[in-house]
């Protein structure tokens, strides 16, 4: 029984579902607006598309936190997953479904698949001996654990030795069908530097996991064992299931997987890359449904060229950097500064310098001072040229005419600084362009129609690039959009199919002369360094 969407028309992406034992970190926001983009841009293109996030809230780590502060874990849950909702409002994150695995829903799906999966005979009881972190929650091997069995990603804190009898998933079992998937499907594990690390994890050998714990209460039951509880990674996973099921249907895996199966992308963090690379793959073959497409695990982010952490006191507040320099600019500077899938840096002075450089100069700067020669050179009409009057080689046109496709194929391969780059190179040869026909001396020459055609082509390249910008700074191009004449709002995610497609905007020469332009107002105010 498989269910399949090879539609070209559909196309679901996640983010993790975050962990709620904190607030979320610069980290999580990251991999959120890179997702947020890509979606932004399929819908652009026509698309149906199915965008989740959401909350992985089970688990000792999440209970311990909860007992800590005082609060029920349930409490403590809803709190957090409420940070991270406001938070993705804020970066206005348009996500579709937002997932949490404490839900009754998905408990029914867990228990379901747990079922198929037992059926299939690849769950067992054993003995698991070991140190455990709960940070992780997982088992370390010895020879993974620095002096004093401490575990590397979190190194002050011990791990605990654990000798206990839990449920496992037999994942060995599919050690070749793992392999021949990665190799019929090469773009399943992106970018190549992840694939050649999960390569070489699958190629030493894989041991069962653990998919149970005894004496843990926060969580999902064994169906047929209710002394053991469902482990994180098992439930966790599921959890992008559970969010295809449209809102009033029964819980059922048929019900979930009939539309929006597989997933074509799971955007992730890569600490997280053989859960999703290796654990879930096998776990979905064992429950014989179709594999997602292509997991990406993007790279990770310092400050100042340092670690971020708590405990050296340079964690970024994602909620304060908001608050501070709006959603657009933060959205701009990580995914156009960053080169996706590697680690990342973020520094204040420089991202002032980018912002200020690329959205209030280049970009900004161009608007205002071509809208203000046409209102003054064309009582604030858009010159009444059409694409025709302007040669296929014109130094503008050339570039733009091929725009679109270039960054098309650039948000594809999730290369959003590529695309940022593509989109640049035409705002900043506009600047060139502006400067060297200086409009204003044309006009003194009484040469009417070329000041036309030079403010047509400049403007027609503002606006272009405001498109092909849109799945990164939406409210920008929104602004942008309206002040070249268009009642168009790239926020509105319902009215985005028609008026605004891709096919339609993402070429050269749609400025028309029925348009009447606003006057002009800076669309990014300089940022000034603290």
């Amino acid at each position: 029984m498989s269910h399949s969407n090879t539609s070209t028309t559909k196309f679901t992406v996640t983010t993790p579902l975050y962990y709620v034992n904190g607030l979320p970190h610069i980290g999580s926001a990251y991999t959120t607006m890179a997702a947020d983009a890509i979606a932004r841009f399929e819908r652009l293109r026509g698309k149906s598309v199915m965008f989740i996030t959401g909350t992985d809230e089970h688990g000792q780590k999440i209970q311990r936190t909860a007992m800590e502060n005082g609060l029920e874990p349930q409490v403590h849950c809803d709190k957090v997953a409420a940070g991270f909702d406001a938070l993705w409002q804020k970066l206005n994150i348009q996500y579709d479904r937002f997932s949490r695995t404490t839900s009754e829903r998905h408990a029914a799906i867990v228990k379901e698949f747990f079922g198929r999966v037992w059926e299939k005979g690849d769950i067992y009881l054993g003995e698991q001996k070991g140190w455990y972190c709960v940070s992780c929650e997982e088992f370390k091997e010895e020879r993974d654990l620095l002096e004093g069995n401490r575990c590397p990603l979190h190194p002050n804190k011990e791990a605990e030795w654990r000798d206990e009898q839990n449920y496992f998933f037999r994942l060995s079992k599919y050690q070749t069908q793992l392999e021949t998937l990665y190799q019929k499907q090469p773009d399943f594990i992106q970018p190549e530097s992840r694939r050649n690390e999960v390569l070489n994890f699958v190629s030493q050998g894989l041991q069962d996991f653990s998919i149970s714990r005894v004496n843990m209460d926060w969580g999902f039951p064994v169906p047929l064992d209710p002394n053991h509880t469902i482990y994180v990674w098992f439930d966790a996973l599921l959890g992008y299931v559970t969010p295809l099921l449209e809102p009033d249907s029964e819980p059922t895996l048929d019900n979930a997987l009939k539309t929006w199966w597989p997933i074509q992308l799971h955007l992730i963090g890569k600490d997280i890359l053989r859960f999703h690379t290796v654990y879930w793959p096998a776990m979905l073959m064992s429950a014989e449904l179709p594999m997602p497409g292509r997991v990406f695990g993007h790279g990770f982010l310092t400050k100042d060229g340092q670690k971020m952490g708590k405990s050296l006191g340079n964690t970024i507040d994602p909620v304060e950097l908001v608050n501070q320099y709006g959603a657009d600019a933060i959205r701009y500077y990580f995914l156009k500064e960053i080169e996706f899938g590697k680690d990342g840096d973020f520094n204040e002075t420089r991202f002032i310098d980018i912002l200020n450089a690329d959205l209030a100069n280049d970009l900004g700067n161009l608007l205002n001072r071509t809208l203000g020669m046409a209102h003054k050179y064309c009582q604030g009409n858009v010159p009444q040229i059409t694409d025709d009057d302007i040669p296929a080689d014109h130094p503008l046109k050339e570039i733009g005419l091929e725009l679109g496709s270039r960054v098309a194929s650039a948000y594809e391969a999730l290369a959003f600084s590529a695309a940022c780059k593509e989109i640049f190179s035409l705002v900043r040869s506009s600047n060139k362009f502006l400067a060297d026909r200086a409009p204003w001396r044309l006009y003194k020459e009484g040469k009417q129609q070329e000041v036309e055609n030079v403010l047509y082509t400049v403007l027609e390249s503002v606006r272009l690039a405001a498109y092909l910008l849109a799945p990164i700074i939406p409210s920008i191009s929104t602004d942008i959009y309206q002040q070249l004449g268009f009642s168009i709002d790239f926020n509105e995610k319902n009215t985005i199919q028609d008026s605004l497609s891709y096919s339609n905007h993402a070429v050269w020469g749609i400025l028309s002369s029925n348009q009447s332009l606003s006057q002009p107002k800076p669309v990014f105010a300089r940022l000034e360094q603290r």
